[in-house]
């Protein structure tokens, strides 16, 4: 975040969202054997009309790293806008609709290297009560419906403004 700057009014509406966010989840997928993990997520801004997002995962029993993220959300009106990179090759970009702290977005588009997976579709919901966040995300890949891949329930562990 820029020392001072106010968050732009075009994302305004997704200020419930800054701060730091530390937990667990769990994942699943047919080809893949069932997992838990821990979490960080962090959003922020820089005066301009996104919100900033990195996250990364270890595993519980170790700390070795797992999956990260990181991209931008975007609002125009109610829609959300999100766009993203994983390390695996694969980029997402998403749209959905902002019902107060809840959101549930659908890919639009997904875009992969040469090596990477095949990923069709992603699905995410995301609902913030207090300084909880929980998500669900769905997938298609590798042959697969869409079906359940991962769920988390965060805490918030520090506002930025």
């Amino acid at each position: 975040m820029v020392s001072g700057a106010p968050l732009h009014a075009d994302v305004a509406a997704l200020g419930f969202l800054l701060g730091t966010w530390v937990g667990e989840g769990k994942g699943a997928y047919p080809t893949i054997a069932p997992f838990a993990y821990g979490e960080e997520v962090r959003f922020w801004h820089v005066g301009k009309p996104f919100v900033a997002y990195a996250q990364r995962t270890w595993a519980l029993d170790d700390g070795r790293p797992l999956h990260a993220e990181s991209g931008y959300w975007r609002l125009a009106g109610d829609r959300v806008e999100l766009v993203l990179a994983h390390p695996t090759g694969v980029v997402e970009v998403a749209e959905g609709r902002l019902d107060g702290t809840t959101m549930a977005l659908a890919s639009t588009a997904v875009a992969r290297t040469s090596t990477a997976k095949l990923v069709e579709r992603l699905e995410r919901d995301l609902r913030i009560t207090g300084d909880t966040l929980t998500y669900e995300v769905r997938m298609a890949a590798v042959g697969e419906p869409v079906r359940f891949h991962l769920a988390g329930d965060l805490t918030r562990a520090a506002r930025e403004g």
